[in-house]
């Protein structure tokens, strides 16, 4: 499974659960996510995180 960590807080995307409260539904991979969005712990933007294979 994929995910991806927010190189600045260590904040992990989850394609499986989303981010719900910053409007991207569960099961949305991550290069579909809109290129605002930002981390919802930081605000770090989307060129700050890193895929990491799980």
């Amino acid at each position: 499974m994929k995910k991806w960590v927010c190189t600045l807080c260590g904040w992990e995307y989850d394609p499986e659960v989303g981010d719900p409260d910053g409007g991207i539904e569960p099961g949305t991979a991550f290069e579909d996510i809109p290129d605002d969005w930002v981390c919802p712990v930081c605000g770090a933007s989307k060129d700050d995180f890193e895929l990491v294979e799980d």
